[in-house]
């Protein structure tokens, strides 16, 4: 057994406190506000095939390689106690002229060389699909494979899972590693501040979030995901089963910043009207910003910084959904064995040469 100091509470540090403690690891988590953060402001979306792009191969592969985690990865939370709600209804992507309608194309022919499974819809068939779309729907692509999570059940099964193995919680803001053993840095956006190896290569992204729910009379939200691009601004409307729905999500660079914009609130409103008109009758239960953790390639950082140190962040959007990957790699480094081949393009070497 090894004692294992976790910096951040959020669903990375959390997760790799639940696996190394189950495996019968000494864990201390060391976060203010653990549960909190940009997990608790999270979308939810596990999503790796819809985000993919040409050009970031190597995220998809990580992100895939996660994804296939995920369903066992949320049974074992729900035998732990709390089940973390994972959906499997899918992502529908949808485009509402025709120069969306082109990049919707360009990614169906991208996933279809990958081999993988879209299915391309007219506008009448999207509708069918989720009745409540706008009319001006021209096109949509369906991605059966993606899942989605609640983020702040799975942050709540998280914490229930390590209590039930003795994770201990500090309730403290960590600002150097001289006083640490084993660690495992999971602070996010804040990693940079913590190791020098990391100081140029994390940094904050901003993002607001809005929650809303549904009043009487209201058509119902989707039944899973959607995402559009709205004047070339990408959105996303997540259900959640209580009958909310999570939209978001604006993203730009702005330093340490976790203030709400009013610009920010408009063109998600605005964005979401477009694609879904009835959610302008919605009531506005919640309005948000969190700061995910960047890095310049869009890959995360997971692997050892040096000895008895392991980098688990620079997750950009993908923090809930290579969680499981991250915890995995994590555990076989604290147990001496080698990490998952898919980490491999994730290690905290790459580039440091550019870095110094």
């Amino acid at each position: 057994m090894k004692e294992l100091s976790v910096v951040g509470g959020g669903v990375i540090g959390l997760s790799v406190a639940w696996r190394a403690a189950a495996r019968g690891h000494h864990v201390t988590v060391y976060d203010p506000k653990p549960g909190r953060g940009a997990s608790w402001l999270a979308g939810g979306m596990l999503a790796p095939v819809t985000e993919a792009w040409p050009g970031e191969e190597t995220v998809l592969t990580l992100g895939e390689a996660s994804l296939r985690r995920w369903p066992d990865f949320a049974r074992d939370l729900a035998e732990e106690g709390v089940d973390p709600g994972l959906s499997t209804h899918g992502t529908l992507v949808v485009a509402l002229d025709s120069a969306d309608a082109g990049n919707l194309e360009m990614l169906a022919a991208y996933l279809a060389e990958l081999g993988r499974e879209v299915e391309r819809l007219t506008g009448r068939e999207a509708r069918r699909a989720e009745p409540g779309l706008a009319a001006s729907v021209r096109s949509g692509l369906l991605v059966p494979g993606d899942l989605a999570v609640d983020n702040r059940r799975l942050l709540h099964a998280l914490k229930h899972a390590c209590g039930r193995h003795g994770v201990e919680f500090r309730h403290e803001t960590v600002t150097g590693l001289d006083d640490f053993g084993v660690v495992v840095l999971a602070a996010g956006a804040w990693t940079g501040r913590l190791h020098p190896a990391l100081a140029d290569a994390v940094r904050p992204l901003k993002g607001e979030i809005l929650r809303l729910r549904p009043r009487r009379g209201c058509l119902p939200p989707p039944r899973r995901t959607v995402r559009a691009i709205v004047e070339g601004r990408p959105i996303y409307l997540v259900p959640r089963e209580d009958g909310e729905v999570v939209l978001g999500a604006t993203q730009y660079e702005a330093g340490f910043d976790e203030t709400v914009t009013a610009r920010g609130v408009r063109e998600l409103l605005e964005g979401a009207e477009r694609v879904l008109p009835s959610i302008a009758e919605y009531e506005l239960v919640e309005t948000a910003a969190g700061l995910r953790a960047a890095s310049v390639d869009t890959m995360p950082f997971i692997g050892e910084l040096g000895e008895g140190v392991f980098a688990a962040t620079g997750h950009h959007r993908n923090g809930l959904l290579m969680a499981p990957l991250t915890a995995d790699a994590a555990v076989a480094w604290l147990d001496g064995g080698p990490l998952p081949d898919e980490a491999a393009a994730a290690t905290p070497s790459r580039g440091s040469e550019e870095r110094v």
